[in-house]
């Protein structure tokens, strides 16, 4: 059959079925008829495979410009509470369909793989735009297919007895081995959570360990061996307060040879405030966070203030934004923390990243860190070797470290981006997720 056919499971829209698909915002298409749509895809998160949404979605045109295009699509994500992900799709009418905006949303759940998370977003992709194309040269030419339910299923978010009360756990485990004539090393190490996200409450346990072994022979001919450990449990909960309010607590313990830290234990109440609805957070958040915690340190070697132990109360206040708009988005954040105790011990970081059109396939971006480091009382007293200092294998005094980083990209040439063609091409699974 041709794919100028859309067949589009009108289901999925009113009992949302497997994509929970809900619809915000929408506005009445344009009258007047226009040639082929031409779409702007601006999506670049979670199984977001422009190849597969072009090839399978032939009846649009796949514009290269958002200046070249009908529609703007804006793709974000956030992670939910079951470690599955939710999709908000805005379509950003242009041109002639100026003012014609709506919004759809897709959740998907853990258990889905990627390739059921894609061919759901395909369709959700085709829902939206079928609102668009029927006031175009192909809206004549689509058809709509209704499928209805299996004999004996039940309709999507039906509430039923959940024996796992809304809790949901992962666990991963990996291991390395290398070895050569005078070298050799190992590594194992793992990961679990456990999380249980409802309206009001949220509770997130992570659980996190590796552990290294290396072994070599230097010139003269002597067997050198070095162990490395991280290990660290942290617990969340935060309660709902409104649209823009939320208030928290959390408990983290770890241990860190890098660090010089045999353990360390820590725990204190926070609050957060959103200046915009938490319900906006896949486009815009801009949060001030507050935090009190009382730390407990058991250190492996003397320090350079001549302790093994102590305990030290501090306080944090944190600035986050995350912004993602047609133009291009904006992350950052700006934490400083400070040691009661003493004021001058601090530690203060700042980070960010943005990525800006300025033209029509001219794209600035730069970003970077800087770190204000006051806070180091924790290093030993016995000072580095020069091995531990080639191989950062533990951590060095200093007041301050930063990265920048700047680029930009130019594109140039036809408008349409729609021939997909990937013979002699990379593949995901020896090249990774791109």
């Amino acid at each position: 059959m041709k794919r100028t056919l859309l067949l589009i499971t009108v289901v999925h829209l009113l009992a949302g079925l497997t994509a929970d698909v809900g619809v915000v915002a929408q506005e009445p298409a344009p009258t007047q008829v226009t040639q082929t749509l031409s779409v702007f895809l601006d999506c670049s998160g979670r199984s977001c495979d422009r190849d597969h949404f072009r090839r399978e979605i032939e009846w649009v045109n796949w514009a290269r410009d958002r200046n070249d295009a009908d529609v703007h699509l804006l793709v974000t994500t956030q992670q939910t509470g079951g470690n599955g992900w939710q999709y908000t799709l805005d379509y950003i009418g242009l041109g002639g369909f100026d003012g014609a905006n709506k919004s759809l949303s897709h959740t998907s759940d853990a258990n889905d793989t990627d390739a059921e998370v894609r061919d759901a977003l395909t369709q959700t992709i085709a829902l939206g735009l079928v609102q668009y194309a029927e006031n175009t040269s192909v809206g004549s030419m689509l058809r709509i297919q209704y499928r209805p339910l299996r004999s004996g299923a039940a309709p999507a978010r039906v509430e039923e007895h959940d024996p796992w009360n809304l809790w949901m756990f992962r666990v991963s485990v990996n291991g390395n081995v290398e070895r050569e004539a005078q070298q050799n090393s190992y590594s194992i190490g793992g990961s679990g959570s456990a999380d249980r996200v409802t309206e009001d409450l949220k509770i997130n346990l992570d659980l996190r360990g590796e552990y290294e072994h290396e072994t070599y022979v230097t010139s003269d001919g002597s067997e050198n061996s070095y162990v490395s450990e991280d290990y660290s449990a942290n617990l969340l909960m935060v309660w709902s307060l409104g649209n823009n309010w939320s208030v928290g607590g959390k408990a983290n313990a770890d241990r860190s040879t890098y660090e010089n830290r045999d353990l360390a234990v820590s725990g204190g109440p926070a609050i957060e405030f959103n200046f915009f609805p938490y319900s906006e957070s896949t486009r815009r958040s801009v949060t001030l966070r507050y935090g009190f915690e009382v730390v407990s340190f058991n250190y492996e070697e003397i320090t350079v203030e001549v302790k093994m132990d102590e305990v030290l109360p501090r306080h944090s206040l944190t600035l986050s934004s995350a912004i993602q708009q047609p133009w291009g988005d904006i992350n950052g954040s700006i934490e400083a923390i400070q040691y009661l105790h003493e004021l001058a011990t601090h530690r203060i970081n700042v980070s960010g990243r943005i990525e800006y059109r300025i033209f029509r396939g001219l794209n600035l971006n730069f970003g970077g860190s800087f770190s204000r480091i006051k806070d180091q009382f924790y290093l030993s007293a016995a000072g580095l070797e020069d091995d531990d200092i080639l191989l950062e294998r533990l951590d060095r005094e200093t007041d301050f470290s930063y990265d920048l980083r700047a680029g930009f990209s130019i594109v140039f040439g036809s408008k349409f981006a729609n021939i997909v063609n990937p013979r002699m091409g990379r593949r995901r699974g020896f090249y990774g997720r791109h």
